[in-house]
């Protein structure tokens, strides 16, 4: 551990209590330090001590003044106070495996437990320890609904938070599901190998959020693999659509194109379901923008939105990773595709209408949208208005973890050069170095 000093478990009662598993959960350093002080008598000073820190930071975090977000101290403070990794939404720690017993004087008896089971300590699965203990080690069909719920509640966490700092998580769930499939058969075999399928798209999309692309790619190609041994082609579209977006983030819009028309043929092939083409025409749109091929994506976008008015109605009908694509969705994404192709004055009042609508737990994608509305005020010299939404950007940017995003407000911030002595650039670059460094 990195702790200085170490220390027995925590309380068992502490660790069951509601509060604290809520306080994990939502990784509250500043709940979870004082109850440890209030239900373990663990001091700041004992604290500090334990997880590699000083006192003073320990009372900042206590008070409220300063949070944790890097996964590196986060690690340390699990290992530094023995709170479980899988509470973190952190990979088993290394100290919640017992040694193996090693004997020589006798052959070696038979293994209590399957190897996917031994190797568990990889992976973040919380309740699944009880679930695999009372199936006696094997795979039943509570362990898959308690394996798509954390996936569930993964993306959630990414569209409120970012998902970058997810990546630790998502990769030795994946790597766990990969062991379970190993030893399952028939049904179970290929509701695992779906559900790895969206693991491995899940931790694309959180190295595509960190800015990790080559990463990202390996796996949504993993993902296409594995939906691909299933047959499952409008699964295919969606990993398709991933992979297209990611192109045009990584400067290959050609190739971006390419991704999202091969999107639209598999899920044509896969009975053409209205919700699902909308949101790949938008991807299409987005590729053509950054092209800057003004018919072609014009062309796409209203193909969007008359396959979103097919779907209406039949929004429970479509698979349950697209349905985030609504009308709100489809309307502040026309402006971000307009607004890639400089059309600054028709992409602004439909990012507007799009944040006025979102939900305010939907950080990630309003700072997203934000710093596109602050880029389109700046293409028609809006400078005061253009400043104000990329402040917007730069608070809630303060409350994620994508660098992605933060990528987007460094960009705008080196856009504002030529204005470095006007008064609203001045402000907002000084609130970026507070936010940012």
């Amino acid at each position: 551990m990195s702790g200085s000093q170490s220390h027995q478990a925590l309380p068992p009662d502490l660790l069951a209590s509601p509060a604290w598993q809520d306080a994990c959960r939502a990784r509250d350093f500043s709940r979870i330090f004082r109850l440890v002080k209030l239900k373990a008598g663990i001091y700041p000073s004992r604290i500090a001590a334990l997880c590699g820190m000083t006192p003073s930071r320990v009372g900042e975090i206590m008070t409220g003044r300063r949070g944790l977000a890097h996964i590196d101290v986060i690690e340390r403070v699990a290992d530094g106070l023995r709170i479980p990794g899988a509470m973190l939404g952190l990979a088993h720690r290394p100290w919640e495996i017992p040694a193996p017993v090693r004997t020589h004087d006798r052959a070696p008896e038979a293994e209590s437990e399957p190897p996917h089971v031994q190797s568990a300590h990889r992976t973040p699965f919380g309740e699944l320890d009880d679930l695999l203990a009372l199936a006696d080690g094997q795979v039943t069909r509570s362990t898959l609904a308690a394996l798509r719920s954390s996936v569930e509640d993964y993306w959630r966490r990414d569209d409120q938070h970012g998902g970058a700092s997810l990546r630790p998580a998502v990769v030795g769930h994946l790597r766990y599901v990969e062991q379970l499939a190993r030893s399952a058969e028939g049904s179970l075999l290929s509701d695992l190998q779906s559900l790895a399928a969206e693991l491995a798209r899940l931790a694309g999309w959180a190295y595509f959020d960190a800015r990790q692309y080559s990463t990202a790619r390996t796996y949504f190609s993993q993902a296409l693999k594995l939906s691909h041994g299933q047959g499952d082609r409008l699964f295919m579209a969606n990993v398709l659509s991933c992979m297209s977006l990611l192109a045009t983030y990584d400067g290959n819009p050609s190739d971006a194109v390419a991704l999202a028309c091969k999107a639209q043929d598999a899920a044509r092939a896969a009975d053409e379901q209205p919700l699902v083409m909308s949101m790949l025409h938008m991807r299409e749109a987005f590729a053509h923008a950054a092209l800057r091929d003004a018919p072609a994506c014009h062309q796409a976008i209203d193909r969007s939105r008359d396959q979103y008015e097919r779907s209406r109605g039949r929004e429970d009908a479509a698979p349950s990773w697209v349905r985030y694509f609504d009308e709100t969705k489809l309307i502040v994404d026309t402006g971000i595709a307009l607004a890639r192709l400089g059309q600054a004055s028709r992409a602004e009042p439909l990012i507007v209408e799009g944040l006025r609508r979102e939900k305010a737990a939907q950080q990630r994608g309003r700072a997203f949208h934000a710093f596109w509305l602050a880029s389109t005020q700046l293409q028609q010299d809006k400078l005061d208005q253009a400043c104000h939404s990329a402040g917007l950007a730069l608070d809630l940017t303060a409350a994620i973890d994508s660098p992605r995003v933060a990528g987007h407000v460094h960009e705008f911030h080196r856009r504002l050069a030529p204005y470095a002595r006007e008064a609203p650039v001045i402000a907002f670059d000084q609130r970026r170095r507070e936010v940012l460094g």
